[in-house]
């Protein structure tokens, strides 16, 4: 495992791919999915300048923060896997973004515990484009009745959207699910609403972030082609 080489040339890939779409390289984070490694590989992604970091269980998150080489004030931490309601309170201020919103109800438990804690919650829906039975996050049918529903929380922000393309997908429907994503955001931020801040389109992972890159993707999360 090189993970500085690594790095490097994730960072040269997604250079390449904006350019090809006429982005700016620098409009895309990358997000570093921690998953599968211990404090010791994360801390070695931060000394290569990586400062995002996600994790799909909240246990794990909570564990990794309590390496003291990761307090640090320049380090966000993401909560990337889906979200169970008896967990939010566990993290509601230990992280400065929730990719996986995908409920109402999910939605009111984030609200009532960062009312607690006076803060606002940063969150992205989770929307499975695919329409694949075994993903969680809203169908793209009913993204407008979700945002109804949460209208009149004051502790939610709505910061963009968030899938996952199918694995082992042909490349052209993985590129014509996350160009699906991007236009649906730009729908949703002709919206009006007090908690909506569209800033945000979290799209591809390792196997696909450069087709994600061309269709817009803002935040790519990568863990194995990192962490290999």
């Amino acid at each position: 495992m090189n993970i500085e080489r690594n790095i490097y040339d994730i960072r040269e890939r997604v250079a390449r791919a904006a350019l090809r779409a006429g982005r700016k390289p620098e409009d895309v984070t990358v997000v570093a999915v921690t998953k599968t490694v211990g404090c010791d590989e994360v801390y070695e992604a931060y000394k290569c300048g990586i400062t995002n970091f996600a994790e799909n269980r909240v246990q794990c998150l909570l564990e990794k923060q309590e390496d003291q080489r990761l307090v640090v004030s320049d380090i966000n931490w993401h909560l990337i896997g889906h979200l169970q309601t008896n967990k939010v309170k566990n993290i509601i201020d230990r992280v400065s973004l929730i990719h996986s919103l995908d409920s109402i109800h999910l939605a009111e438990e984030i609200d009532k515990c960062a009312k607690q804690k006076n803060i606002i919650s940063n969150c992205l829906m989770e929307i499975n484009v695919s329409g694949e039975e075994s993903k969680f996050g809203l169908s793209p049918e009913n993204v407008n009745v979700f945002l109804d529903g949460i209208s009149e929380l004051s502790n939610v922000r709505i910061n963009g959207v968030m899938t996952m393309a199918p694995r082992d997908e042909r490349p052209d429907m993985i590129r014509s699910y996350f160009r699906k994503l991007y236009n649906l955001g730009i729908d949703i931020s002709k919206r009006e609403r007090h908690n909506i801040y569209m800033s945000y389109i979290s799209m591809g992972m390792s196997g696909d972030f450069e087709i994600a890159v061309e269709e817009g993707a803002s935040i790519i999360r990568i863990g194995t082609a990192i962490f290999h």
